[in-house]
């Protein structure tokens, strides 16, 4: 890979993205709505807010930045750009590289506004520094990312990235730990959901808003989390096909 290439595809997504002012708006919008809703359905129940609160931003963020990446990646195949790019001499490192640096920039402005709305707005308590959740949904925001472009490369059209969303989030929505805790499930959910991105996101971030845990501590889940963006990124790379 080399920066250039990569960095000069990264900002043709970014000026792509933000002459598309719609979208450019949902990106920001849809989530505030979503959590607007959350904190008006918890509205009287404070201390159930405070504790549900860390899965329902690391489910939010993985949702969101897997929609956007991949609705917008698949874009990119039907217009022709990325079939275009396959027949220079960039490399698929370069535009795989260049289209995560695009489209984490957005799904950074979700992740902030995810963040900023559920502390400030909503109020809810937590343990620990704010800097350190940022850093455990950065890494699960990478991962959806590469997620996002990988699954959508086996999508023809936005009905089919759709499609896909009860596939890829129904198993982590109800096996990550939201629901029912690890500890209550039949042992052979337990290990499926060991195998999910989105259970130790939870768990980590639920270490260090409730339990008052620091990095430090949760060294093993984000390095699972980073390995689930390097696996991700190593199967989409091979899912682009040069020409």
């Amino acid at each position: 890979m080399t920066i250039d290439r990569t960095l000069a595809i990264a900002h043709r997504i970014i000026i792509q993205m933000l002459h598309d002012r719609r979208s450019l708006a949902l990106i920001i919008v849809a989530p505030l709505v979503v959590m607007a809703l959350v904190g008006l359905t918890f509205a009287d129940q404070r201390d159930v807010l405070n504790r549900v609160a860390p899965a329902l931003i690391t489910t939010f963020t993985l949702f969101f930045t897997f929609v956007l990446t991949g609705v917008s990646f698949l874009r990119e195949r039907s217009q022709g750009t990325l079939e275009r790019l396959t027949t220079t001499t960039v490399s698929r490192g370069d535009i795989l590289a260049g289209y995560l640096l695009g489209f984490l920039l957005f799904a950074l402005l979700q992740l902030v506004a995810i963040l900023f709305f559920t502390i400030v707005v909503l109020q809810v308590t937590y343990q620990g520094a704010i800097w350190e959740a940022f850093v455990i949904l950065l890494l699960l925001t990478v991962v959806s990312v590469n997620l996002g472009i990988f699954v959508s490369t086996f999508a023809r059209n936005e009905f089919q990235v759709v499609q896909f969303i009860p596939l890829v989030f129904a198993p982590q929505l109800f096996l990550a730990g939201i629901l029912v805790p690890l500890n209550q499930m039949p042992r052979y959910l337990e290990i499926i959901a060991h195998g999910l991105p989105l259970t130790y996101a939870v768990e980590a971030l639920q270490d260090l808003m409730i339990r008052g845990n620091s990095l430090g501590d949760e060294l093993v889940q984000l390095g699972v989390l980073a390995a689930f963006a390097v696996g991700f990124f190593v199967l989409a790379s091979l899912t682009v096909k040069r020409t």
